[in-house]
């Protein structure tokens, strides 16, 4: 069975106004089984919070990190949690 696992990124770059939000919301319902949401903030980034099984989790990171993005992707950094529930879907904010 697989250690459910709450992910946390904030992805910093050229992401916003390119549907950045949109499209990782696509990708993690494309993986499955997460919930949580994608937020821009007003610094420019976007945050990311995943919920689910690590396994999806990694997957949400690796695209997030990966050249498949919109926009443009300078970096990203993350931090591991435990899950905190109270996500229906996961949304764009």
């Amino acid at each position: 069975m697989s250690e459910d696992v709450r992910l946390v990124a904030w992805v910093r770059g050229h992401v916003q106004g390119v549907g950045f939000r949109w499209f990782t919301r696509a990708k993690a319902l494309e993986i499955g089984g997460l919930s949580g949401f994608a937020l821009n903030l007003a610094d420019g980034r976007v945050q990311v919070v995943a919920e689910g099984a690590r396994e999806g989790c990694e997957g949400l990171l690796d695209w997030l990190q990966g050249d498949d993005t919109p926009g443009r992707v300078d970096g990203v950094t993350e931090i591991w949690d435990t899950p905190r529930g109270g996500y229906d879907g996961f949304a764009v904010r």
